[in-house]
């Protein structure tokens, strides 16, 4: 599946995926650790970009 085609999804898939809470989750967001789209007051995700954001080590819980 391409960027193109690839579908977005929510923050509660996000979390589900990345087997975190929502909180952890929106606690990235503030930070601006996890990639991610506004959709007005939605936050989506590609879990293409997430993975690739996991696989290069850029996530750090102690922050």
């Amino acid at each position: 599946m391409t960027a193109d085609t690839e579908k977005w999804v929510n923050l509660e898939d996000v979390a589900e995926h990345l087997s975190v809470s929502k909180d952890t989750i929106r606690a990235w967001i503030k930070k601006g650790a996890i990639p991610f789209t506004r959709a007005g007051k939605l936050y989506k995700f590609r879990l293409s970009e997430v993975d690739e954001w996991l696989r290069e080590g850029k996530i750090n819980p102690g922050n």
